[in-house]
């Protein structure tokens, strides 16, 4: 899993069928201080209702999405899986 920011939306009127109902943003990996890592945005199907700003954990596995989904019917490889609300590390000194 990665975490994520999410930059955007993509609107399609025409999609793949298997994709039909579900939203798909643009995110962008993060590190803990929800700084941008990396130069590589990602297209990613939503089911959290994540919406732009919000910080996210995505996967990125097709074999994970298409048990997620149930079927290997849909082309995708990238699925937000949790809004995070927080973050919390311990620091190493304790």
């Amino acid at each position: 899993m990665t975490l994520a920011r999410v930059k955007g939306n993509v609107v399609s009127t025409q999609k793949n069928k298997f994709l039909k109902g579900h939203k798909l943003l643009i995110v962008h990996p993060v590190d803990f201080n929800y700084e941008y890592i990396g130069n590589n945005d990602f297209l990613a199907i939503d089911l959290n209702d994540a919406g732009i700003g919000d910080i996210v954990l995505i996967v990125q596995e097709g074999d994970a999405v298409q048990q997620i989904l149930g079927h290997k019917n849909a082309p995708v490889n990238t699925m937000i899986v949790a809004i995070v609300d927080k973050i919390e590390l311990k620091s190493e000194s304790n």
